[in-house]
């Protein structure tokens, strides 16, 4: 499937690679901003959004996670996704911005239905807590 925008490309290549950090740090302005489905503030500099998406990738990215709807707009992109974790059954969207430089500026993820966004902050904190250990 071909992607018209590079920085999605890598994005994807990124995602079907299991979540290669080095990858991901490579995507990543350093001034990125991420939105968590669950934590009101959003997250400055690339270091924390680092740890936020190496963490839902790991939370997300197993075998039932499929992206299953893109709209690309410019340097602005969603990318609806669907997955199941512990038998829930997860429907969500990443709100992606490239900056000119074809680096992701700006993420925000989106979860429904409420009992799919309590099981991702349950396993993201326990992910995060992981991490910092």
């Amino acid at each position: 499937m071909g992607h018209a925008h590079a920085g999605l490309a890598k994005w994807h290549a990124y995602m079907e690679q299991g979540g290669d950090p080095a990858l991901l740090s490579d995507l990543l302005a350093d001034d990125a901003v991420f939105h968590s489905p669950v934590v009101h503030t959003p997250q400055h500099g690339k270091a924390i959004v680092m740890a936020y998406l190496v963490a839902a990738s790991h939370v997300l990215g197993n075998d039932a996670f499929r992206y299953v709807r893109e709209l690309v707009d410019g340097d602005e992109m969603m990318l609806e996704f669907v997955t199941e974790l512990d038998g829930t059954h997860i429907n969500g969207v990443d709100i992606i911005r490239f900056n000119g430089d074809g680096k992701i500026s700006d993420f925000k993820v989106m979860v429904r239905p409420l009992k799919a966004i309590n099981k991702v902050w349950e396993m993201m904190g326990a992910q995060l807590q992981a991490a910092k250990a």
